[in-house]
């Protein structure tokens, strides 16, 4: 089958192309920035093109496939329409493509990714040899977001984002929280907890959801549903740090009594994924830098109590990038209460993903001083990076870099 992937950058449609390309299918695909994913695309063999004016659109492909990012009047899509190519939505190939396994997906508003890739190294450590796509680059599937099995195991990542999961076919569901995100694509946090409650429908008669029945939110969900709880077991030891990062491991640890499986071993090698409480190194004044993929109000408070856990009695240091416009207003107070554990908060220019569809433009500068937390505006990312290093940083520091956007890329450029 001849595939083309317009966005094939994307985090889960970077992860489909590798993984349809390992099954013998020619893939190639488009984007408009290089990136480490891309590289790594291209060294397996899938040509990847800058330029995406639809001048790469094989007219004799079997199927376009392209990201949520790629709007139906973009030129490749207009090209693919012209020649008359099927075209599917990422998360609808991954339906397509995972319908015939017995697939287990990972769902929820946060910490989707992590639990993830401990499930994955749980299961191949069981022997059971999954196939596995995850939303972050994972040490254990060789620096990696795909794993090609060999058995009918499908791990996977479900993302609820205008829906996408509903597309899947689960058999068993780890659901982390459903606390409410993306309300760009949800028009209230009961419109986004419906749309999960699709999801569990969606389930098998002989199917389970395994999640935390002490959240009041989880626990509504399930009523009526075959439910694992993992409450019920005890937080597993870690070599990662956070309370967060345990109640996912509760998940996994479900999941492996479920399948009659250990994970006890596996999850206390846990070393972390790219992006999740991610350690990069030091910068050259001696502070410690931390990356992590934080953008949510209750994501930030997680991360920095578990920086206060790992670095007792250092200063904790937070460079915040905002994740949309919408997202920022939508959480406004929240984000406000978010960084009370910080000793000091740098805040940069808003990350505008979606330009077309926010409704309103945060003011940045009012934004950082309404955080309670002492706090600063950085600017851009290269004023922010010059003020860190000028002014701010200092020996034994603990500098969290937090964000869903191009921020990462100043935590490589502090410890580089």
């Amino acid at each position: 089958m001849k595939i083309y992937c317009s966005g094939i950058g994307g985090i889960g449609l970077s992860a489909y192309a590798a993984l349809q390309n390992a099954s013998g299918h020619c893939v190639s695909g488009s984007d408009n920035a290089r990136s480490a994913l891309t590289e790594d695309l291209t060294s397996q063999g899938i040509e990847v093109f800058d330029l995406q004016d639809g001048s790469h659109v094989p007219e004799d492909a079997d199927v376009f496939v392209y990201s949520e990012a790629i709007p139906e009047d973009a030129p490749e899509r207009t090209k693919a329409q012209e020649y008359g190519i099927r075209q599917i939505s990422y998360f609808e190939a991954l339906g397509e493509l995972s319908k015939d396994y017995t697939v287990i997906a990972v769902c929820g508003t946060h910490g989707k990714s992590t639990t993830t890739a401990m499930a994955a190294q749980v299961l191949i450590d069981a022997g059971l040899d999954p196939t596995v796509i995850v939303g972050t680059k994972v040490p254990q599937l060789d620096g990696r977001n795909w794993r090609k099995g060999d058995s009918n195991i499908f791990l996977l990542e479900a993302c609820e984002y205008r829906g996408s999961f509903l597309n899947l076919h689960p058999n068993t569901i780890l659901m982390t929280n459903v606390d409410g995100d993306h309300f760009d694509a949800f028009d209230s946090l009961e419109d986004y907890q419906n749309a999960y409650r699709e999801f569990i429908d969606r389930l098998p008669e002989d199917g389970v959801v395994i999640t935390h029945m002490n959240d009041a939110d989880c626990k509504k969900l399930v009523s009526g549903i075959n439910v694992k709880d993992a409450d019920l077991l005890s937080l597993p030891e870690l070599s990662v740090p956070g309370l967060h990062m345990q109640q996912n491991a509760q998940l996994v640890a479900a999941l492996a009594d479920h399948l009659g499986i250990d994970a006890e071993d596996s999850l206390k090698k846990f070393s972390g994924t790219w992006r999740r409480f991610e350690l990069k190194g030091e910068t050259e004044q001696g502070a410690t830098v931390i990356d992590d993929y934080a953008h949510h109000p209750i994501e930030i408070t997680a991360t920095i109590a578990a920086a206060k856990e790992a670095y007792p009695g250092r200063r904790i240091i937070c460079l915040f990038q905002p994740h949309t416009h919408d997202r920022t207003l939508r959480f406004y107070d929240d984000f406000l209460k978010a960084f009370d554990l910080a000793d000091l908060v740098v805040t940069t220019d808003v990350y505008d993903a979606r330009p077309d569809i926010d409704n309103e433009s945060v003011d940045i500068q009012k934004y950082t001083a309404d955080i309670h937390a002492e706090s600063i505006y950085g600017g851009s990312l290269s004023q922010v990076k010059e003020k860190l290093c000028c002014s701010i940083l200092q020996p034994c520091d603990v500098l969290l870099v937090m964000g869903a956007g191009t921020v990462t890329k100043v935590a490589q450029q502090l410890v580089s």
